[in-house]
């Protein structure tokens, strides 16, 4: 019988589990790196607001988890970036016009709250930013829901108007939307870091290109909203309309690929993504709220757990059917 080999130096972490020579403060900073053209954007559409907004949320989750892991006596982990990610997330999920107070409640919900309270990176088991964003929506509708307008609005007379899904959601007509290059470009109202379409995607196709996220979850997302806003709507136009507005795309891309509160296997990530755009679409076309990926994501958070058992179980079967 041939003799089993053990090994002492195995160590046992929590995710994410990267088997290459990159560390969490590398694929946090490359992440950091890919949300830059959407700051660019977000500061060219909305003004000089948006730099003091995302510095804010970036020093008080940054902040957040320095003091938690002092109170705690815990080692200091402030130097992955993760916090700064989170902090930045929460930045462009919120109008730029946001109150700073508000804010830093919602970096306390998502780091203290939502991941340290859990044990810290890796044990937590819903994305921290799309936590806080929910929260503050419950919280704060009101200012949640109060979208500046972009700086090339031509108009004198108002300071603040709806979204393209706001206006769709109201029954406005085709001529009161925006044009679906208009938001691919970003000269649109939102929140701050989903209103360029074009910003999102240089992200994405860099961190496809640095293998820091698989493009299987944001394929499978972006590409159910669009079959399904084509089916229901029979318009070709319109389905590139429910994937340009809103936050697909920041949720498809940076969001929806969070390695701790996503599955793990290929076939879990597809059907992730597609629970995502499917809840999605449901609450756009059907929900009182204009917008749902949001809870799209938090849910299929919440379900991941149980698309990875599927997931392995299904892998292991069809191992052993290949006689591997």
């Amino acid at each position: 019988m041939e003799k089993q080999k053990f090994h002492s130096n195995l160590i046992v972490s929590n995710a994410p589990h990267i088997v290459t020579d990159a560390d969490t403060t590398k694929l946090m900073g490359s992440v950091l790196l890919a949300l830059a053209p959407a700051f660019v954007a977000g500061v060219y559409v909305f003004g000089a607001r948006v730099i003091l907004l995302c510095a804010v949320c970036i020093i008080a989750s940054v902040g957040f988890e320095w003091l938690y892991n002092y109170l705690a006596k815990k080692p200091q982990t402030v130097g992955d970036l993760s916090a700064a990610v989170t902090g930045l997330l929460i930045a462009y999920n919120v109008p730029a016009n946001f109150p700073l107070w508000m804010a830093v409640i919602g970096c306390f919900v998502a780091v203290v709250v939502v991941k340290q309270l859990y044990g810290g990176i890796g044990k937590n088991f819903v994305n921290p930013a799309i936590t806080a964003r929910i929260f503050l929506f419950i919280s704060f509708a009101a200012n949640m829901s109060t979208w500046p307008l972009p700086r090339m609005a031509e108009t004198t007379d108002a300071t603040t108007g709806a979204t393209p899904l706001g206006i769709l959601a109201e029954g406005g007509a085709g001529a009161k939307l925006p044009s679906n290059m208009d938001m691919f470009l970003g000269f649109i109202g939102g929140s701050v870091g989903e209103v360029s379409a074009l910003a999102l995607l240089i992200g994405g196709a860099y961190l496809i290109w640095k293998k820091v996220i698989s493009p299987i979850i944001p394929c499978a997302f972006i590409g159910t909203v669009f079959v399904i806003a084509l089916i229901y709507t029979k318009s070709f136009h319109m389905a590139v309309f429910h994937i340009l507005a809103g936050g697909v795309m920041l949720g498809a891309i940076f969001m929806a690929t969070d390695y701790v509160t996503t599955p793990k296997l290929p076939s879990g990530q597809i059907m992730f993504g597609i629970g995502c755009g499917i809840i999605t679409m449901a609450i756009r076309l059907f929900g009182s709220y204009p917008e749902g990926v949001s809870f799209s994501i938090l849910l299929m958070n919440i379900c991941t757990p149980l698309i990875n058992r599927w997931s392995f179980k299904r892998y292991c079967a069809g191992g052993a059917n290949s006689g591997k």
